[in-house]
């Protein structure tokens, strides 16, 4: 059987993983704090060892602090509830310090080298996908004050965000007196922090996991044009951001033309999928200096609710906390304070 005939031949379930490697499943993921993250990976790699019992299916988790107590308690509950058949061909494996220790069982040698080559390509594919837990729930907080104004628990942040209910607790307790608390329990931010966006643009670029393409042809297709293809094509997650997104929310916006098309992908603890880009347009290659003129910019949205706001034609609108960053990003300075002393007249009083 040749190499086409035997991916033809495999369940399609397959293609859930990020890798096959001969008979192995590999899912990585990277900075997972959350075990119902970890939940979630189990059943995506333990579904298609159903389909085919030669293989056998490893959930890799790198850079995670998730405890190995935690983490035999939650092997402990999948035993409990998968197939015996399937459960002794599935692992977890935590890769610490350049080696990886393995639950149930630590892999041998010609299978740590194949995770590692597998971890190193998704690490490439995404510059190191480690979600910043610290942006994302910092971003809820601001998006939540700019555009309901109602406090929230601490459990919907670590759902929202879909990160442990630890790592939410830190957040809260670095922002300090910013946080407002009520007497249920409930949190909020008391104002908008200049210097805490500040700190959230500063990072912004590397916890959203930004790529950028330039038109290498010469004569580079409009934004306008970009959104139409993309209406057709459909990608699962995709929104539109930047200067078409912040015009949505303020249509008033004192901008002239578009310098670039920015979109939001939502990749909630996994590396994105650019595959859209190809079809999109063949021209557009991907550029490495930030500094270099971009014609299109995707950006991860990291947090587990995508908070994309449905719109006629098939691609939704990124939030506007996401459309705000863009603004900066392009150094739209004027028209991002225009932008946001429009959102911050809008929102709700405080309750």
């Amino acid at each position: 059987m040749n190499d086409a005939t035997s991916q033809r031949s495999r369940p399609r379930r397959h293609r859930d993983v990020d890798a096959r490697v001969g008979n192995d499943l590999i899912e990585v993921k990277f900075g997972v704090d959350s075990l119902r993250t970890l939940r979630t990976s189990l059943m995506q790699v333990a579904y298609p060892l159903g389909d085919d019992p030669a293989a056998r299916g490893f959930v890799v988790l790198a850079e995670s602090p998730i405890t190995l107590e935690r983490l035999h308690e939650e092997w402990g509950h999948a035993t409990a509830v998968l197939r015996g058949d399937v459960l002794n061909r599935l692992s977890i494996c935590i890769l610490e310090n350049g080696h990886f220790v393995g639950i149930p069982h630590d892999p041998d040698a010609a299978t740590e080298q194949t995770l590692a080559k597998v971890v190193g390509a998704e690490r490439e594919k995404t510059g190191g996908s480690r979600t910043d837990y610290s942006f994302v729930v910092t971003k809820l907080l601001l998006l939540r004050w700019l555009t309901n104004g109602e406090p929230v628990t601490a459990e919907w942040l670590a759902r929202t965000a879909g990160c442990s209910y630890p790592s939410v607790a830190r957040v809260l307790h670095s922002l300090g007196s910013l946080v407002q608390r009520t007497s249920d329990r409930r949190v909020g931010l008391r104002w908008f922090a200049l210097d805490e966006f500040s700190r959230l643009l500063a990072i912004a670029d590397r916890a959203r996991a930004t790529v950028r393409f330039a038109d290498r042809s010469g004569q580079p297709r409009s934004p306008e044009s970009h959104v139409r293809r993309l209406e057709k094509l459909a990608p699962p997650g995709l929104a539109i951001g930047g200067v078409l997104g912040a015009r949505h929310y303020q249509p008033d916006l004192d901008l002239v033309g578009t310098p670039r098309l920015d979109f939001s992908l939502h990749s909630p603890g996994r590396h994105m999928d650019l595959g859209f880009i190809r079809k999109l347009d063949p021209a557009l290659q991907r550029v490495e200096d930030p500094r270099e003129l971009a014609n299109v910019v995707v950006h991860a949205i990291r947090h587990a609710n995508s908070f994309i706001v449905p719109r006629e034609g098939g691609l939704g609108w990124a939030d506007p906390v996401e459309c705000l960053l863009d603004l900066h990003e392009v150094r739209l300075e004027a028209q991002a304070s225009q932008f946001l002393e429009a959102l911050k007249q809008r929102r709700p009083p405080s309750p």
